[in-house]
């Protein structure tokens, strides 16, 4: 495969001077998809969403449209965003708020439009003290031009947004838990069903969850229309996407790619300018810490949702890590999994207990006091946790939190079991 030459659509203002304030955003196309949405019906704004074939952007991939078309007749119907990006090495959001805030706030509107909504919150992660001023100030910037507030353009709809800044908890990420915490209350994930949000949302009303990136795109499909998105790419994954590529490359940082026409080797060597110090890759996260790992003889595998599910991952988050041939394996899925151990809501058992088991003894082989009987020992409660260790994982939690810490572990230990032998045959970590 080759790179295409793909224009960006969500990071195309990225970089002009002053990019987050109105008038860079005015002087540069701004707005002009809200205008245009206004005069469609809402109904034919989902239906563009829906030829568009845009999957959702945060993680679990699906069809925005439908998400919209799912929601419970009743009033009224609340828009949430979703900004509390907290995956690690997962910066892409974080980009967009920063330098963008109007091309977010434009998409709120056009999505709050399209599902009659007449109030919108914007939860984004507190750590991203410049991105909430940014959106704040874009935010009051748009009530001023007339693009939020009362009788939007002179087209008789009316919206209110709010921007709420989250706490820093990774669960929050979860929309459940983000709408726990919405309400005031401690984030903790909410049981499905009955509390899908499109049912039973905000405030027991129905409500659409989207992420910042998902909702970036819009002002440019209704603009161009969902076709010219649906154009780009191949089958379910459509238009271009944003990838946040990091670990052992020469130049870490997010890029817009066309979904499928781009392989993870165009990534890495093109974008990323390849390995650092020429090294070479031993294995690589293709989306996001929850997702299983991948080998070096898989970085020809095209960005697209199906061929990555088929292969046994996810393109999730759309955060690519690179581990180069000095990594530590054992190492590397130890710190993942203490991330989850310490972001655990607490609420599940095979979350919270088995989690902490995962670590210690993850931690045991790392600093060499482990046993040969450890990895069936890992193997078995991770097997606990997700039933089958298969892909997508089998769910015993609330949430998906839980049956996504195995993931790196038992990739760990199927693509390198002689690395983890080697830990515990020397009693220590044969990288130092």
């Amino acid at each position: 495969m080759a790179v295409t030459d793909a224009a960006p659509i969500v990071t195309r203002r990225v970089g002009l001077p002053e990019s987050w304030t109105l008038r860079s955003y005015l002087d540069n196309g701004g707005y002009v998809g809200l205008r245009r949405a206004l005069e469609m019906a809402p109904e034919e704004i989902t239906q563009e969403v829906l030829t568009s074939n845009l999957l959702g952007r945060g993680g679990a991939g699906f069809e925005a449209g439908r998400k919209w078309s799912m929601l419970r007749k009743a009033q009224p119907v609340y828009l949430v965003v979703n900004g509390d990006e907290s995956e690690p090495a997962t910066f892409k959001d974080h980009m967009l708020v920063e330098c963008d805030p109007h091309q977010l706030i434009e998409g709120v509107v056009i999505c709050a439009y399209a599902i009659g909504a007449a109030q919108a919150f914007i939860y984004i992660r507190g750590e991203f003290a410049l991105g909430l001023e940014r959106v704040q100030a874009a935010l009051n910037e748009a009530y001023e031009h007339g693009a939020v507030g009362k009788d939007i353009f002179g087209s008789g709809f009316d919206l209110d947004v709010v921007v709420h800044p989250g706490a820093g908890a990774y669960i929050c990420g979860e929309e459940t838990a983000l709408i726990e915490s919405l309400e005031g209350k401690r984030g903790f994930p909410r049981i499905k069903p009955p509390f899908f949000p499109a049912a039973i949302g905000l405030y027991g009303a129905p409500t659409v969850v989207n992420n910042v990136e998902t909702l970036s795109n819009l002002p440019w499909i209704v603009e161009n229309g969902g076709a010219a998105f649906a154009a780009l790419g191949e089958g379910r994954s459509t238009g271009t996407r944003i990838f946040s590529l990091s670990g052992h490359v020469n130049r870490p940082g997010n890029y817009e790619v066309e979904m499928s026409k781009t392989t993870f080797r165009d990534l890495v060597e093109h974008y990323g300018q390849g390995v650092r110090l020429g090294r070479q890759v031993k294995a690589f996260i293709p989306g996001g810490v929850s997702a299983p790992w991948f080998g070096p003889d898989q970085l020809d595998m095209p960005l697209s949702q199906e061929q990555v599910g088929a292969a046994g991952s996810m393109l999730g988050s759309g955060a690519v890590t690179i581990m180069d041939d000095t990594t530590c394996m054992v190492r590397a899925a130890w710190r993942i999994t203490r991330f989850f151990h310490n972001e655990s809501c607490g609420q599940c058992t095979p979350c919270r207990e088995g989690s902490g088991w995962v670590a210690k003894i993850m931690q045991r082989i790392e600093t060499g006091a482990g046993r040969e009987d450890d990895l069936d020992l890992l193997l078995d409660v991770c097997d606990n946790i997700a039933p089958g260790l298969s892909w997508p994982p089998q769910q015993t939690t609330i949430c998906v939190l839980g049956p996504s810490i195995p993931s790196s572990v038992v990739s760990g230990i199927r693509m390198f079991r002689d690395e983890f032998l080697l830990h515990i045959k020397e009693g220590a970590c044969p990288y130092g």
